[in-house]
C-alpha cells in the first residue's frame, strides 16, 4: 500500500501528521525547485505553520527539469515522509502542505496558470545558484545565456526560473492584480536583493517600464535557510517502508538541525511561519554571511577535499583528524573574524554545532553531492572570504588550499587515474581547460583561473591569492589529498 490520505489513521502512533483539513486548504505558495531541501524545509516549516494558524498556505510546487518528484507524489496526494536521523535512531513525520506537483517542460502553460492565481500570494524558490542564470562572480544577469535568451524571445514558453515569474508578474499586472511576494531560498548572497536586481534587468529588457514597475511593485526579501539534506536511496525507501507501514516513492531524510531567518516584508501576507521557529528579522545579512562562509564554506572544502582523499560521506571525511583540524582552523582563524554577528550569536557554539552535525554517520551525506555546480558555489562560499581577507592584509592558506582542491576536482580525474563525474554548468569548460593543461597543476590554474564569471579579473590578478592557491594545488598533484590533510 503506498502512502496516501486514506492510510494515515493506520500508521504508527509515533508518526506525527497533518492536524489540519487539506481538503479545505487553499494553495497560496507556489515554489520553484521542486526537490528534496524545499520538502524538508520550507514545506515542513508551512506543515507546522498550518498546524498552529490555519489558512490559504498550501504549496503547488514545481520542477523545473524533472517529473520525477511529481511522479513520486501525484499518487500519494502530495503527501510524503520526513526522516530526522542522528546518531540516536529517528524521527518521522508526514507532511501535508504539498497539494500539486507541476512539471514546468511538459505544462508551461499550467505553471502560469498557478502563478497568475488571485489566490497566490508567495513564490518560493529552491533552484540552486545555477538556476539564477547569473554571473556568480558579479551578481548580473547572464544574458547571452541561452535560457534567457530563449525566454526573451518566447514569453509564453518560459524555461526558466527568472522568465515563469517576469510572465506571471506581467500577466497579474495586465489582470489587475496585485504581484506575489518572491522569496529566494537559495545559497547566494543577499539572496533576495540579487533576485530582484535580476527580475528588474530581465523585465527591463522586454520593457523598461515594466522593469520599473517590477522594481517598485515586487518584494523581494531577503532569507537564509540551513538543513543538511542528503539525497533519497532506494536503502532510504526501504527503511522508511518499514517504519511505515506504507510505500512512500520519496522520502526524505534530514538532520534535527532546521535554520530559517527570513526578512520580514511580506505585503500580501505570509503563514505563521514565526510561530514555528523561523526568525523573522529585519537585517538577514549577517546571518546569512555566516553560514555562508562558516557552513557552506566548510561544506564545499571539505567536500572537494574529501571526495579526492577517498571518503565517500562528509562523516567519513570528518573522522579523518587532519579534516578536521583542517576546517575547525578554517572556521576559527580564517572565515570567522571576517563575520559581523547578528545580536546574540553564540559564535563558538554555531561553529561547534557545524562540526557535530557534519560527523552525523546517519545522514551518509555524499561528497560527490556537495561538490556538484562549483563554479556557481566558489564565489559566495569561498572567494568572498578570501577578498575580505586579502583587503585586511591577512592570509589565505586555508581557503586557498579549498579553491585548490575543488580545481584538482574539476579537472576530471581522481588520484587513481578514475574519471570524476563533474556536474556544473560550466563542465564543457572546464573539461576543455583541464585537457589543456594536460596535468600540469600551473597550466590547469591558469586556466581556471581565467574564468572571471568565477574568480572576477581582481584575484586572478593578486598574487596574494594566486601564489598560495598554485602552491596548494601542487602540493595535491604531487603528495595526494590525506598527505595534505595529515600535514593540515
Amino acid at each position: 500500500m503506498r502512502l496516501s490520505p486514506a492510510a494515515l489513521p493506520n500508521l504508527p502512533t509515533t508518526v506525527q501528521r497533518p492536524g489540519y483539513d487539506r481538503a479545505a486548504l487553499e494553495p497560496g505558495i507556489v515554489h520553484l525547485g521542486l526537490g528534496a531541501f524545499h520538502r524538508a524545509h520550507q514545506a515542513v516549516y508551512t506543515d507546522e505553520a498550518l498546524n498552529r494558524a490555519f489558512g490559504p498556505w498550501g504549496i503547488i510546487g514545481v520542477s523545473l527539469r524533472s517529473p520525477d518528484t511529481r511522479d513520486a507524489l501525484a499518487p500519494q496526494d502530495g503527501l510524503y515522509s520526513v526522516a530526522i536521523r542522528d546518531a540516536d535512531g529517528q524521527t518521522l513525520r508526514v507532511v501535508g502542505s504539498v497539494l500539486e506537483g507541476l512539471v514546468a517542460p511538459e505544462d508551461p502553460a499550467a505553471v502560469l496558470d498557478r502563478l497568475t492565481r488571485p489566490s497566490v500570494r508567495i513564490v518560493t524558490l529552491t533552484v540552486t545558484e545555477k538556476g539564477y542564470c547569473h554571473d556568480p562572480a558579479t551578481g548580473a544577469l547572464n544574458e547571452a545565456h541561452p535560457d534567457i535568451v530563449h525566454d526573451l524571445a518566447n514569453p509564453q514558453q518560459p524555461r526558466t526560473a527568472l522568465g515563469f515569474l517576469v510572465e506571471a508578474l506581467a500577466r497579474r499586472r495586465a489582470a489587475g492584480l496585485v504581484p506575489f511576494t518572491v522569496l529566494s531560498c537559495d545559497n547566494l548572497p543577499s539572496n533576495g536583493d540579487t533576485l530582484a536586481g535580476l527580475l528588474r534587468r530581465f523585465a527591463s529588457l522586454r520593457d523598461p517600464a515594466f522593469g520599473a514597475w517590477v522594481a517598485e511593485a515586487v518584494a523581494c526579501p531577503n532569507s537564509m535557510v540551513d538543513r543538511i539534506v542528503p539525497a533519497t536511496t532506494d536503502d532510504d525507501r526501504a527503511r522508511m517502508a518499514a517504519a511505515l507501514g506504507v510505500a512512500d516513492a520519496w522520502p526524505v531524510m534530514t538532520e534535527r538541525f532546521t535554520q530559517w531567518v527570513v526578512e520580514d516584508r511580506f505585503p500580501v501576507g505570509r503563514p505563521a511561519w514565526d510561530t514555528v521557529g523561523v526568525e523573522m528579522v529585519a537585517d538577514v545579512h549577517p546571518y546569512e554571511t555566516m553560514k555562508l562562509r562558516l557552513l557552506n564554506g566548510s561544506h564545499s572544502t571539505l567536500a572537494y577535499l574529501g571526495y579526492l582523499a577517498g571518503y565517500e560521506t562528509v562523516a567519513e571525511a570528518i573522522a579523518d583528524p587532519g579534516m578536521a583540524r583542517l576546517i575547525r582552523g578554517l572556521m576559527d582563524e580564517e572565515a570567522g573574524p571576517t563575520l559581523h554577528l547578528p545580536p546574540g550569536a553564540d559564535l563558538d557554539g554555531y561553529k561547534a554545532a557545524l562540526l557535530e552535525r557534519f560527523r552525523n554517520p546517519a545522514l551518509r551525506h555524499r561528497t560527490w553531492q556537495i561538490a556538484m555546480d562549483g563554479t556557481q558555489k566558489l564565489p559566495q562560499r569561498l572567494l568572498g572570504t578570501a577578498r575580505d581577507r586579502l583587503a585586511a592584509g591577512l592570509t589565505i592558506d586555508r581557503l586557498a588550499l579549498g579553491v585548490a582542491a575543488w580545481m584538482r576536482y574539476a579537472a576530471g580525474v581522481d588520484e587513481r587515474g578514475q574519471a570524476i563525474d563533474v556536474r556544473d554548468p560550466m563542465a564543457d569548460q572546464l573539461a576543455a581547460i583541464a585537457a589543456k593543461a594536460g596535468g600540469d597543476p600551473d597550466r590547469l590554474a591558469d586556466g581556471l583561473l581565467g574564468l572571471t564569471a568565477v574568480f572576477g579579473t581582481d584575484l586572478p590578478a593578486d598574487p596574494r591569492f594566486t601564489d598560495p592557491v598554485r602552491a596548494a594545488l601542487r602540493r595535491l598533484f604531487i603528495e595526494g589529498a590525506r598527505a595534505v590533510l595529515t600535514a593540515a
